[in-house]
């Protein structure tokens, strides 16, 4: 996939994992560290968080160039604050979590 650099450095994979949750749903979480911010980002990583049901993205946290940080619930795209990794991946996991206890829309 790509990120969108346009510089001599490279982006550097920091996270890839794929974590099945049942026979049809499965999370998918990628990070890289970028030498520039993304456009609309304030921060050195671009980054996409997915939760994936019956062939549908449920729920995605994404920086896509030019829209910044924000998350995609169904059909609805919100702004997200983004802090650091580590309470994105917290965040995402809770959204995810709501899913699975049955509220079904993170």
């Amino acid at each position: 996939m790509f990120v969108g650099i346009n510089s001599n450095m490279e982006a550097e994979l920091l996270f890839r994992k794929r974590e099945g949750l049942s026979e049809t749903a499965f999370v998918e979480m990628v990070i890289w560290r970028v030498p520039d911010p993304v456009r609309g980002s304030g921060h050195d990583f671009k980054y996409r968080l997915a939760l994936v049901s019956n062939g549908v993205c449920l729920l995605r946290y994404d920086n896509e160039a030019g829209k910044g940080d924000h998350k995609h619930v169904g059909e609805r795209e919100v702004p997200y604050h983004f802090i650091d990794l580590t309470t994105l991946q917290t965040d995402f996991w809770k959204d995810v979590e709501t899913w699975r206890t049955g509220q079904r829309e993170p």
